[in-house]
């Protein structure tokens, strides 16, 4: 059986910016994965540790898998049967607004002590962009630094390196001093650093104030003007699509927000906040 695209999709997918995802084991990939689609992207018990890179594109096609030498096979919707050791990766189709703009490369986490560096390497060479994500309370580990400086020096400035769970980070004054580190530790490295929340992102709905907060206005800010230069064919100055507001947008998720409901605004860090505890209060000893 055959999964060759068309002459037509062939011509589109040229056009298409292709966003990896990359980062150590937990980092927070799948999440964001979720985020960009708004919905799951990998079938149910089914966790990218298992898999070898899953290349998702705009669609309703069935899923497909290409070996190591070229070949291209069915899979089922479970993906059950698939190796890593002779797949080189996974095609996977959704009917998701984000994909109509990038296609989206979920890689396995960096750190697997089960799974070979070679299963990312034989395919890191089709992205055009990187998002790094990296855990806020250890960020930028000297494992993934060196990682990084493997990968080719053109992607730098088409890459976010994001600080994922800065949520777990309780003080402002912590976070600051976080991202200001890794600032300088990656300088010339990325394009930027972004602190975000995944979770609250995800949990944000129909809060535009929570969403704007967990630092995901952000992102999708910036991702959306990387791919629209790199679609472009220049790093340059050009009007960029995040400037249309939508009056009934369901929820600010990147499904229905993108191209849509983002307006420019000036750039700043936005560090996202929780309740933080209680103080103990030290009380005097009773008497017995």
């Amino acid at each position: 059986m055959t999964f060759r695209a068309t002459d037509d999709e062939d011509e589109t997918r040229k056009n298409r910016p292709r966003v990896a995802l990359m980062g150590e084991f937990s980092a927070g990939k799948s999440t964001l994965s979720n985020l960009l689609l708004g919905r799951a992207a990998l079938p149910v018990n089914v966790t990218a540790t298992q898999l070898p890179p899953v290349w998702m594109s705009y669609g309703d096609k069935p899923a497909y898998g290409v070996g190591l030498d070229g070949a291209e096979f069915e899979v089922d919707s479970k993906f059950s049967g698939v190796s890593v050791r002779d797949t080189r990766l996974i095609r996977l189709f959704h009917p998701s607004k984000f994909l109509q703009n990038c296609d989206l490369i979920d890689m396995p986490g960096i750190s697997d002590p089960n799974m070979d560096a070679v299963v990312w390497q034989r395919v890191i060479g089709e992205a055009d962009i990187v998002i790094w994500c990296s855990h806020a309370t250890q960020a930028w580990r000297q494992s993934e630094a060196a990682v990084w400086a493997t990968l080719p020096p053109e992607l730098y400035q088409k890459s976010l390196l994001l600080l994922t769970r800065i949520d777990r980070i309780l003080s402002d004054r912590d976070r600051v001093r976080v991202v200001k580190r890794v600032q300088s530790e990656t300088k010339g490295l990325f394009r930027k650093v972004l602190p975000v929340s995944l979770t609250q992102a995800l949990a944000a709905r129909d809060n535009p104030a929570l969403w704007e907060e967990s630092g995901a206005d952000v992102l999708v800010k910036s991702l959306i003007e990387l791919t629209d230069e790199v679609a472009s064919g220049s790093m340059g100055r050009r009007v960029s699509r995040v400037v249309r507001v939508s009056e009934t947008l369901a929820q600010p998720g990147l499904d229905d927000a993108i191209g849509e409901r983002l307006v420019e605004r000036p750039p700043r860090i936005v560090m996202p906040t929780r309740v933080r505890p209680r103080p103990l209060i030290s009380r005097p000893p009773q008497r017995h």
